[in-house]
């Protein structure tokens, strides 16, 4: 029988996070590219992520991460994990 010792280290390095973004800005933009939610978030997140300049200034930014169990991540979620952690490109 193997042993603990004998056995190959689970790769560890990965985890599952619920992570919650508020992001608070304002940005001058054409009135008419803000048509539906997801133009808008894509536009908006878009902006944010190249940072302030003459048309967007940040107001407010808070950032939460809290590392999950396994178990509460969806099936696919957990298999990728799986995966990930058994890489041997990895370790």
């Amino acid at each position: 029988m193997n042993s603990n010792a004998d056995r190959q280290t689970v790769n560890t390095e990965f985890a599952v996070y619920d992570c919650e973004i508020h992001l608070k800005f304002r940005l001058i933009e054409e009135k008419q590219v803000i048509c539906s939610r997801e133009q808008l978030l894509e536009l908006l997140l878009d902006a944010f992520s190249y940072g302030a300049d003459e048309y967007m200034e940040s107001v407010a930014t808070e950032v939460k991460t809290q590392e999950l169990p396994d178990v509460e991540a969806s099936p696919q979620m957990r298999r990728q994990l799986i995966r990930l952690r058994n890489s041997r490109d990895m370790t």
